[in-house]
């Protein structure tokens, strides 16, 4: 058997049935590779994923296929639960950090104080204070009641030079009323600063990415 190759340069010759030289030992190495990277991409590939929420629409979903109407429920208002913490976690992870020299202390509890209140919708709080121990509130809260009551005003840029005056803060207007500001992000995300001077709230308050604010959990 002969090779040739493209020019017509006859590189090798062999009788009929014959292999090259080696020839078992290159796919042997061949194969190993193949495994190898095999093995790799194994190793590789992200673990399947559970968390509360689909361990509990998993549970809703067993139920709901047994005739449990009850417990389907039960488990379709914990994914609920699930699901707004971590709406929660990623509204906290837009506060913005403390200046130098200030201290930030997040509120853990007020989330909490809304559904003991019965009220849907997610809530962030924290206080900054300066070196002085002066500081002022800073509220994000998406997806209430609450926000939808202060659409009116926070929502018509007329209401709001009616009530007070309009401060832009990182490119988003806020209405100043005395040691309060506010805002309405995206017709969902409600911002109240409150506590301190305007002046000294603004230079944290810029840190806010409004832009993210308004798809927070998207």
């Amino acid at each position: 058997m002969s090779f040739w190759l493209d020019g017509g340069c006859k590189v090798a010759s062999f009788g009929a049935g014959a292999v090259a030289p080696g020839y078992f030992k290159t796919r042997e190495r061949m194969m190993r590779k193949a495994i190898f990277a095999t093995c790799a991409l194994i190793a590789l590939a992200p673990p399947a994923f559970a968390d509360d929420v689909t361990d509990a629409l998993d549970a809703a979903t067993a139920a709901y296929a047994s005739g449990d109407l009850n417990g389907t429920a039960a488990q379709v208002i914990a994914a609920g639960k699930a699901v707004q913490a971590l709406q929660a976690g990623r509204l906290q992870a837009l506060l913005p950090e403390a200046p130098s020299g200030w201290t930030r202390e997040v509120d853990a509890e007020a989330a909490n104080g809304m559904a003991m209140m019965g009220m849907a919708g997610t809530m962030i709080s924290a206080r900054y204070a300066d070196a002085g121990g002066n500081g002022f509130t800073l509220t994000l809260t998406a997806d209430s009641p609450l926000v939808a009551s202060m659409a009116g005003v926070l929502g018509n840029a007329q209401m709001m030079q009616m009530m007070g005056k309009v401060t832009k803060v990182g490119g988003q207007d806020m209405l100043e009323q005395g040691s309060d500001l506010s805002a309405l992000v995206g017709n969902r995300v409600l911002v109240q600063a409150q506590g301190m001077e305007p002046t000294d709230m603004v230079p944290v308050l810029e840190q806010l990415d409004f832009t993210k604010l308004a798809t927070f959990d998207r």
